[in-house]
């Protein structure tokens, strides 16, 4: 618990959720991640501006933390590139198979009260669980 940041992780939630409010008020919209970044190769001509937009934000963001603190967002990953790529994979495979991510349940299906994205939270987050468990027993940690 060296990181523990509460304060600055709860300033984070809010600014998730205010935009994911923003989004459903002034464009009708879910913001889920996988939604959004595969509609920019997928959707109409006049949906693709404020989808580029979202990531764009998305990958600016840290960019701007960093001009505007002085400090560099820390980014640490300690597996290979192989193991990166298959992980994403898995994850695209599993967003697609459970009608959307992370943030489509669990930021705005359960603040909508979603039966579907309630039962799909529990369901990913109890698998996480059950992956961290299982490498910690075969790898030791």
């Amino acid at each position: 618990m060296d990181m523990f940041t509460p304060v600055s992780a709860s300033i984070g939630g809010a600014l998730i959720g205010l935009s994911a409010v923003m989004l459903m008020l002034l464009n009708g919209r879910i913001a889920g991640i996988s939604g959004i970044l595969s509609g920019i190769a997928l959707a109409g001509s006049g949906d693709k501006i404020w989808r580029a937009l979202f990531v764009l934000g998305l990958i600016i963001a840290p960019v701007l933390v960093w001009l505007v603190s002085g400090e560099k967002p820390v980014f640490q990953m300690d597996a290979s590139w192989p193991l990166i790529v298959l992980g994403g994979l898995f994850v695209g495979f599993g967003t697609r198979l459970g009608s959307g991510c992370t943030s489509g349940h669990g930021v705005c299906g359960l603040s909508r009260l979603s039966k579907r994205s309630l039962v799909s939270v529990l369901l990913f987050m109890g698998a996480g669980m059950a992956t961290v468990a299982i490498l910690q027993l075969v790898l030791g940690g």
